[in-house]
């Protein structure tokens, strides 16, 4: 698993965002490229921005005991899994911008430094380790940065 809040690691993953072209096809699912850019900003949207609605109740409970433990393992998401309706980008978006969005945080995350996500409150999960933090991060961008053969 490859350390996101280390540059030297990092940098495969921006060189693989770097390669992708605005016509890149997917080797499965049914996402544009800029919509799987859009949809990777989310994650990050979730813990560096606020704009997106936080689960209660019921919902936050059945994510913390049955998507979490998905999300944090190692082993690597399936193909044309479903995914959570916030992440969903149906609209086209601008290619650049999301893909310079998308470098953008994660180095904040590189300098944010592994002890601002330590046992820091995610927006689903509640309290996630830093290493869970850098799993979910580099399991969700490998996974779809695979998908479109980068």
């Amino acid at each position: 698993m490859i350390n996101l809040y280390n540059l030297n690691e990092t940098s495969a993953v921006i060189d693989r965002i770097s390669s992708l072209k605005p016509d890149s096809k997917p080797l499965w699912g049914k996402m544009s490229v800029d919509q799987m850019l859009a949809h990777c900003n989310v994650t990050y949207e979730m813990v560096f921005d606020d704009i997106h609605p936080k689960p209660s109740g019921f919902k936050k409970m059945m994510l913390k005991l049955f998507v979490k433990p998905i999300v944090v393992n190692n082993k690597p998401y399936k193909r044309n899994s479903r995914t959570a309706p916030e992440f969903i980008i149906a609209d086209a978006r601008n290619f650049e911008l999301e893909k310079v969005r998308l470098i953008n945080y994660i180095l904040k995350t590189i300098s944010s430094g592994e002890d601002f996500f330590h046992n820091r409150k995610s927006h689903s999960f509640g309290k996630l380790t830093k290493t869970e933090w850098n799993t979910m991060f580099y399991k969700h961008l490998d996974h779809h940065l695979s998908q479109f053969g980068v």
